[in-house]
């Protein structure tokens, strides 16, 4: 039997900070983070835009949804399991 533990989403809201504060703030969030957990994350850095991809193709972590609305970015983040083994 497995039993599935709920997923969270965490909110972020790192409006007004600029380059490197939003991709460094998001990694520390997604180190306290359970695999399948989400990260809500809200910038208005124009280069945050580059920045979080960029830190979620290192990290292995999948970015399953990117908004705007204005200056303002928003990034939906899942946590990969990381101790999965691929097929």
């Amino acid at each position: 039997m497995v039993i599935l533990s709920p997923m969270t989403t965490a909110k972020l809201d790192l409006t007004g900070l600029k380059c490197p504060l939003p991709a460094l703030k998001t990694r520390k969030a997604l180190g306290r983070m359970k695999p399948g957990d989400r990260l809500e994350v809200h910038c208005t850095d124009p280069l945050a835009a580059i920045d979080i991809p960029n830190l979620i193709s290192e990290t292995g972590d999948r970015i399953e949804d990117i908004a705007r609305d204005g200056a303002q970015i928003r990034f939906l983040i899942e946590k990969a399991d990381r101790t999965a083994v691929p097929q």
